[in-house]
């Protein structure tokens, strides 16, 4: 009986254990259709991604980053985005992310792959807001998230304006809304994106997919 008691109180307090939601961006998919490089007939790319969460007061909460690549793809193939790892923020109730993904071609390997080193460094590690210096009312692009969002985890401004020095691909962004998605019960969002435009005489084309998943977490426990 006193087994059965026990049992029942661990019971209660599991269900009552408060639950948060955890947003989780993977890239899925990306094919090259056309290169940028045709002289070469292959591109060097590189995407680096962010999340970025606000409260249902429109204040940042904090932001968190990934990156993949340098890979070399040539056209018609499909890029190995399988190690692309996927990065987790909460998504605060009744409030928003914003998922940003840009993808890069890159000119200077070295530099491009010492800057993915340092992304490497603060993947998936969430910057609080005395870091991010974003506000609800601006207006930002994909590839300003992304760069805030590197400068708020440690990476140095100098660094993230190397994006700018390099091809810009690409870039897409998504707005999730937990209220929203809380009245639809969906837990899956999927982003087609297709990047393209033309460099010198070369027109370029890729098609990119990548998921926002919605999970359960009971605070204190395993994701599940």
């Amino acid at each position: 009986m006193r087994l059965i008691f026990i049992g029942l109180i661990l019971a209660q307090t599991a269900c009552s254990r408060p639950v948060t939601h955890m947003a989780e961006l993977t890239p899925r998919s990306l094919k090259a259709i056309n290169l940028e490089e045709t002289v070469s007939r292959r591109d060097e790319l590189m995407m680096a991604y962010s999340m970025t969460s606000y409260d249902d007061q429109h204040k940042a909460v904090g932001v968190v980053n990934g990156g993949w690549g340098v890979e070399s793809v040539q056209k018609g193939q499909f890029a190995n985005v399988r190690t692309a790892q996927p990065i987790n923020l909460p998504l605060p109730r009744n409030g928003r992310i914003v998922a940003s993904l840009v993808l890069i071609e890159v000119d200077d390997y070295n530099r491009a792959n010492s800057m993915m080193e340092q992304v490497r460094r603060v993947h998936n590690i969430v910057a609080g807001p005395a870091a991010l210096l974003l506000t609800a009312t601006e207006v930002l692009t994909p590839l300003k998230y992304v760069s805030a969002g590197l400068a708020a985890s440690g990476i140095g401004l100098k660094l993230v304006d190397q994006l700018d020095d390099d091809d810009l691909l690409g870039q897409s962004s998504v707005e999730i809304d937990e209220a929203d998605l809380r009245r639809k019960k969906q837990r899956l969002v999927r982003v087609p994106a297709v990047f393209t435009g033309r460099n010198l005489r070369d027109n370029f084309e890729y098609r990119l997919e990548y998921d926002i998943t919605l999970k359960t977490v009971n605070i204190g426990t395993t994701r599940q």
